[in-house]
């Protein structure tokens, strides 16, 4: 059941958050009766947003448990993480290795509330409230430097979120930004939805923004995505459709339209 009762004075529950509108997608119970309306209305142009939801976050899961487990990565900062769900990033990489610290960043009050809840008795992770694309508040926040040594590698997630990242904003820039700040052999991990169909832009894009009062940004194009990891080490096998990026079992769910897919992938810095 959706927990309508608990409404912090800093959430307008009326009018749609991306974050929690991924919740729903998900199956979580973390959103609200705006939320659920509006997932339902995108489902109608764009049907197969469910099943990327899905694959994406099993893409998120994929790709933590590799760095953690083959190139012994430790220290993980989850740009715009969304509510916390079952297998976040905290919990793949404890599962390699306990020691693994993750800080999470969202601006949404509701990921900050239930984040800290979910994350009190483990000192090795933290949940911040702040703005994705002010990198020097983030990097420079007591917690983040409480468990990130920046002198050793880090891998910065930006795991379906560029897209909620305007032109203006310059989601590039902000890429080029937080490699600026990593240690040689750091990661990147950058996907957002894109499609090659005009309409489907325009109308999500359009849809999107009305709906989050202007919380978003723009659905892509491939080129514009892959500008992102411009003179950048990409990691095998290179730039994909997130499911099919190194799938460790054939019962992921198939996407049956494309008329958008989730499109991404990793680099890594020298």
């Amino acid at each position: 059941m959706q927990r309508e009762s608990w409404r912090p004075d800093a959430i307008d529950t009326k009018v749609p958050s991306v974050a929690r509108m991924y919740d729903y997608f998900l199956g979580g119970d973390d959103n609200y009766q705006s939320d659920r309306e509006a997932c339902e209305q995108l489902l109608e142009q764009v049907p197969s947003t469910k099943t990327l939801a899905v694959n994406n976050r099993r893409f998120l899961q994929r790709v933590v448990r590799l760095l953690a487990a083959e190139y012994g990565v430790r220290q993980f900062i989850d740009h715009g993480s969304g509510l916390p769900t079952r297998d976040n990033v905290h919990q793949v990489a404890q599962a390699v290795d306990p020691d693994s610290r993750v800080v999470y960043v969202d601006n949404d009050p509701i990921v900050l509330a239930h984040g800290r809840a979910l994350l009190e008795e483990n000192d090795r992770t933290a949940v911040i409230q702040a703005d994705m694309r002010d990198t020097e508040a983030i990097f420079g926040h007591e917690e983040t430097t409480r468990l990130i040594d920046f002198s050793q590698p880090v891998a910065a997630l930006f795991v379906s979120v560029m897209h909620c990242i305007p032109d203006e904003s310059d989601p590039g820039a902000l890429v080029r930004r937080v490699a600026d700040h990593l240690a040689p052999g750091s990661f990147l991990v950058v996907c957002q939805l894109v499609s090659d169909r005009p309409e489907i832009r325009k109308f999500v894009t359009d849809f999107m923004a009305d709906a989050t009062g202007g919380h978003w940004g723009r659905v892509r194009e491939e080129h514009e995505v892959a500008d992102y990891f411009t003179g950048m080490e990409i990691v095998e096998p290179g730039l994909v459709e997130v499911s099919t990026w190194r799938p460790d079992s054939d019962l992921a769910p198939t996407q049956l339209t494309d008329e958008w897919i989730e499109w991404g992938g990793v680099a890594r810095l020298s």
